[in-house]
């Protein structure tokens, strides 16, 4: 049975996708402690509320570092909501710019739609090729929270093979729902909250670890 960490950093749905995650088949422990996020075989990092909170939260426990050195060995990463967001280069929210981990280049931003947050079920457009939307149906709904989001993808790999893979969804305008990057992996909604669907996700996850 895989062993996750869920990073306590003062930020996030922590004992819903703890619940979640147990429910996929993993051992999982919510903690703060560096030397069991680093160990453990895979990190699920949550979020949510606004950018800048969040980053604040991740910085005083370390959990840049963390997240930088598990990717540095190839050790797997999931971002979920703002847990999501945090990985590019910085957010700007209501005016205010914040610096991000910068594991990915781009800006969070707000959503150009008529209605806001995008709250509830959405579909997403995922490549033919995804390990982890894999044994999903084209038209399986996730569970989004969000008026912010990575509106560009703007990292390309110089190897056809080692291209990120990146999953779109569209809510007054198209944004990345989720990316599968090597070892960091990450969705814009909650798969903890996406019922069946979020649990195959997740199970998709543990599969690699």
């Amino acid at each position: 049975m895989p062993r996750v960490v869920i990073l306590d950093y003062g930020s996030g749905n922590l004992r819903s996708a703890e619940r979640a995650v147990q429910r996929a088949g993993a051992e999982v422990e919510v903690t703060a402690d560096p030397h069991a996020a680093l160990e453990a075989d895979g990190l699920l990092v949550p979020g949510v509320g606004a950018f800048a909170a969040c980053m604040r939260g991740l910085l005083a426990a370390g959990g840049e570092k963390i997240i930088g050195t598990r990717l540095a060995g190839g050790r797997p990463v999931l971002g979920i909501c703002v847990g999501m967001q945090v990985l590019f280069e910085r957010g700007v929210e209501h005016g205010v710019a914040a610096d991000g981990t910068g594991e990915w280049p781009g800006t969070v931003e707000g959503l150009h739609a008529d209605v806001l947050p995008h709250m509830g079920w959405n579909t997403v457009r995922a490549p033919e090729d995804s390990r982890l939307f894999a044994g999903l149906p084209a038209d399986t709904r996730f569970y989004f929270v969000h008026s912010f989001a990575a509106r560009r993808w703007e990292l390309e790999s110089g190897l056809p093979d080692q291209q990120p893979k990146v999953t779109w969804a569209h809510h007054g305008e198209d944004f990345v729902a989720a990316v599968e990057n090597g070892p960091l992996w990450a969705t814009q909604f909650h798969p903890e909250k996406s019922g069946d669907a979020g649990a195959h996700l997740l199970r998709n996850w543990l599969d690699t670890l």
